[in-house]
């Protein structure tokens, strides 16, 4: 059974997942390995997933692999687009790469370092893993919450993450105002509000706000 193979099914199977599907269909048709059928045929028989009709799922080993693999890539492509600033199309191809190889404990250390995000590039959630949960102080962020910048300090949004509730809305409102990854901002006073200088700018934002913002020291 070939892993990297098998690694690329369950990770396009958490992805299909999180779009509402798990057809064998769709996994055959984001997949053009011809091997694909034969090693699903094998996960099956390792435990690692259930197939039913055209429904494929995850089982608990499965689920467990599936959500590490998810984790390492999202993480890598943080890594490469916020740290190394590189294009989100070549994040993306290098995180493909990279992400076999990242050890447990290489990857905790990468999530401390960028101040465990919440999402990718894209947008999507990364999973959490223990270092999520218990915060290491021997790594310090890269990445930080704006509320945690110091007044006066220079920074660069990173990304912002926003709840459910009008996030369109309130992220198209955010634009207009210049308050965008990517935007240089200046903190020129903490809460309640927070006071931000963007260009010859200045604008105030509420504190939930600016726990939903992201940024990285420039």
């Amino acid at each position: 059974m070939s892993k990297k193979l098998t690694d690329e099914i369950l990770e396009l199977l958490w992805s299909l997942r999180e779009k509402g599907s798990k057809s064998y269909s769709d996994v055959i048709k984001n997949l053009e390995d011809k091997k694909t059928p034969e090693v699903i045929r094998k996960m099956e028989k390792a435990d690692l997933i259930n197939v039913s009709g055209d429904m494929i799922e995850l089982k608990e080993k499965g689920e467990s692999r599936a959500s590490d693999l998810t984790r390492r890539h999202r993480l890598a492509e943080r890594l490469f687009h916020d740290v190394l600033e590189v294009s989100m199309e070549e994040s993306e191809h290098t995180a493909c790469e990279v992400e076999h190889f990242l050890s447990p404990a290489v990857t905790d250390s990468v999530c401390a370092f960028l101040g465990h995000p919440p999402t990718c590039p894209h947008g999507k959630p990364i999973p959490k893993g223990e270092c999520c949960f218990k915060y290491s102080r021997e790594v310090k962020p890269l990445v930080i919450q704006l509320k945690e910048l110091e007044v006066g300090s220079e920074a660069r949004i990173v990304y912002i993450t926003l709840s459910k509730k009008d996030k369109s809305l309130r992220l198209e409102r955010l634009a207009s105002l210049g308050i965008v990854p990517g935007s240089i901002i200046r903190l020129k006073q903490k809460g309640p509000p927070f006071v931000l200088e963007i260009e010859e700018t200045t604008l105030a934002i509420d504190s939930p706000i600016a726990e939903e913002i992201y940024v990285r020291k420039t």
